[in-house]
């Protein structure tokens, strides 16, 4: 006698049930919390110092700058819920509208260079652009270098995950599992990525604090002179 399925968690159920009926809202939160977490998660794991805050701050206002809950964090939650979900929704949808139906092995690879080809490269590009205006970009030049800096190692990231994944999804996972999947995977490349990126900012900031250090000293010793 086969073994039955397995039953599936009803928190699970509940979220696929809402993913069904109401999507782009489900996918929005979803997008926005797991953006909130990679950056929290990011500065926490990164190592960055806690902001400076008052000695007589508010307890509420403590407890957020030691679990490195800043401005920065909320605007990442405002970007997956406005930016990053409803392209998201409209790029796949496209995608698997355009693959409905479709089997065999050139509907797959026709997917995964349409993924690749299309839709990664647009992702690369909003992704930056935004990181450019949360981080504080104030002209439309800015964000543009920003685009040109990052695009091909965003992109490269994008071209190795998404095949994997997305062949991983093809293989193993059910169409309707495939949103959470495709969450769990972005969340995790995407933390990775954001520590990665923070601690390359801590030691380029701590080498040129090193560096004023030592220009400030020799400056010093020359004055004695």
């Amino acid at each position: 006698m086969s073994a039955g399925k397995a039953p599936m968690h009803p928190l699970l159920a509940r979220y696929l049930t809402q993913l069904s009926t109401n999507p782009l809202r489900t996918k929005a939160l979803t997008s926005s919390m797991f953006c909130f977490l990679q950056e929290v998660i990011g500065s926490n794991a990164a190592g960055l110092p806690p902001p400076q805050i008052p000695k007589d701050a508010a307890p509420l206002t403590k407890a957020l700058a030691r679990a490195r809950i800043d401005s920065k964090a909320l605007k990442m939650a405002l970007y997956g819920f406005f930016v990053s979900a409803p392209m998201g929704h409209f790029l796949v949808g496209t995608l698997q509208k355009a693959f409905a139906g479709k089997t065999g092995l050139k509907a797959r690879l026709g997917q995964l260079l349409a993924s690749n080809l299309l839709i990664s490269p647009i992702n690369a590009a909003v992704f930056l652009a935004s990181m450019a205006v949360i981080n504080g970009a104030k002209s439309v030049d800015e964000v543009i270098r920003t685009v040109k800096g990052g695009f091909f190692s965003v992109l490269r990231v994008s071209w190795v995950v998404s095949p994997l994944s997305m062949t991983i999804a093809q293989q193993f996972i059910p169409v309707e599992m495939w949103v959470p999947f495709f969450n769990t995977i972005q969340f995790m490349v995407g933390t990775f990525m954001n520590i990665k990126v923070k601690k390359m900012r801590l030691a380029a900031a701590r080498k040129e604090a090193e560096e004023r250090e030592r220009e400030r000293a020799r400056m010093a010793t020359e004055e004695k002179r």
